[in-house]
Parts: C-alpha cells; structure tokens; sequence
C-alpha cells in the first residue's frame, strides 16, 4: 500500500478544458502505445521506477501507464496531469487500482511543492511535450531535495544524421498529431544544461513505434551541487560507451 503523508500542495490555476483532439487523442494513446509497451518499454518503465523512493511526483503521467509499476513503499506518490482528458483516463485507472496515489492538475513547468521537498520527480514520454523543457527542468531542480533524483525515460533525437534528418523534416506533422510532441528534441543534453549531472544513463529503442521516436535514452539525474551547468560531454561519454544499443 502506498502511504499518503499529510502535506500541503499548493492550488495550481486549472488547466483549460479538453479539446475535441484531445479527448480523441487520450483515448486513441493506450491502444497506440500498446505494441511499444510490449516490446520492451513497460520492462524499461518497471525497472526505472523501482528506483523511486520517499515523496515522489510523477509529472505528466498521462493515462497512468507508469502506476503499476512503483514501489509499494514510497513515503507518498502525487500523480500530476494537466491534460483535462488525460487526467479524465487517469482518474479511472487510479480508481480501478489498488494505489492511493494523490492526482493532481499541474503542469512540469509551475509544479505546486515547496523548494526541495520532492525526494523523487518520474518523466517519462513528457520533456519532448512541455513548450519550455529547460522551465521544467529548472522547476523540478526546484522541488527536488539536495540528494533527490530525476528518473526519466524519453524519446530524443537521433545521433544517427540521417535519422536526425527525418526528425527535423517531420517534427511539425509529428507535433500537430501527438499534442506538442517535439521527436528532435536532445532532451539528455538539456538535462545537463539545466543544472543537472547524470550518474546513470543509457540508449535503447523504442520498438515497435514509428522509427522517429524510437531514439530513447533512460536515466537517473540528480541536482548538481552548486546548481549550475554542466559540460555536456558527460553526454557524449555515456551515449559513446552504450553504443551498442543505440537507437538508428
């Protein structure tokens, strides 16, 4: 049984109503995903999210694929969502499980906690979405306590040109069709640049799905000390050390 602390979160302006797209989008998203969730993702998600302890806050958690897939002893689990629809989906699955997971409307880029008193922050499949990623970044360094983490699963741009190509020339169709998504963004590089360090990291594909996300790269990040930016070839170093599984 998750475990809800009794703490205060501040009241987020509500998010505006679903759109007609948006309600057929969030309903279309599980059955779209479903073959990727079998081909390797939900294990990706399983093992990421076992690493998630004390107060945690999974943003843009969407129609709730990450929930089964948390520990039963984390202090607190907040699932924010500020998609109307999504949340709608959510709230459903949430009411089917087991989990007392508190769901909220909040955006990554104005997240409603006091300063460094999340333990973990989970994005998975939200960086390539929110319009401003480094304001998100910047926010979930915010709340994140000194020895927090960021655990993220996220789709980025290809390292191979010709794929990188594809990305650029589709990414605006792209992005009208899955709701802000950007499929060329170089989330793990922004990551750094946004006052992170990244001790673990890997590449892997997002199989199964359309050859232009299926660049992944999966990590823990955590705050760097004195908040500041980081040389990205820690970047480079640890996507040229997983090669092998690289995605093309």
């Amino acid at each position: 049984m998750i475990v809800l602390m009794q703490q205060d979160i501040a009241q987020a302006a509500p998010s505006a109503p679903a759109t007609t797209w948006g309600r057929a989008f969030a309903s279309l998203y599980d059955p779209f995903l479903w073959t990727g969730e079998r081909a390797g993702v939900r294990q990706l998600r399983r093992t990421l999210l076992g690493q998630a302890r004390g107060r945690t806050v999974d943003i843009g958690s969407g129609s709730g694929l990450n929930l089964p897939h948390f520990p039963d002893h984390l202090d607190e689990l907040i699932l924010a969502e500020p998609d109307p629809a999504m949340r709608a989906r959510l709230a459903e699955r949430l009411d089917r499980s087991r989990s007392r997971a508190r769901l909220i409307d909040a955006p990554a880029e104005l997240l409603p906690f006091a300063d460094h008193s999340i333990d973990t922050v989970v994005s998975s499949f939200v960086l390539c979405t929110v319009t401003e990623p480094d304001v998100a970044l910047r926010e979930i360094a915010r709340v994140l306590r000194h020895d927090g983490q960021l655990l993220f699963i996220e789709h980025v741009r290809s390292d191979s040109p010709t794929l990188a190509r594809w990305q650029d020339r589709l990414d605006e169709p792209w992005r009208r069709f899955a709701r802000g998504c950007r499929c060329n963004r170089a989330t793990a590089e922004l990551i750094v640049a946004c006052g992170f360090e990244l001790p673990t990291l890997r590449v892997a594909k997002w199989r199964a799905m359309p050859p232009i996300v299926r660049p992944l790269v999966v990590g823990r990040a955590q705050p760097r000390a004195d908040g500041t930016a980081e040389s990205d070839s820690r970047v480079g170093h640890a996507r040229s050390a997983t090669a092998g599984g690289a995605a093309r």
